[in-house]
């Protein structure tokens, strides 16, 4: 199921980004401060090249890119 980015509360929306950009595994040796990476993503959202996905399964929400979210999941 996708969540709508922009019916989350905003510091919500901030604490999953945090916690997506600072993952093991994400930082690539990238160095980039904290608040640039999550602008990155939250520039991604707005501009709907990425998505929030809750997964039923393990009730837990993960940032996707929408190029990578099956189709069927984007129809309204």
């Amino acid at each position: 199921m996708l969540i709508p980015h922009d019916q989350l509360e905003p510091d919500t929306l901030t604490r999953l980004i945090e916690d997506f950009v600072t993952r093991d595994g994400t930082d690539n040796g990238d160095e980039t401060p904290l608040p640039t990476r999550v602008e990155r993503v939250r520039r991604a959202l707005d501009k709907g090249e990425a998505v929030i996905v809750f997964g039923a399964d393990h009730q837990q929400c993960q940032l996707a890119l929408k190029r990578d979210v099956p189709k069927e999941w984007l129809l309204d």
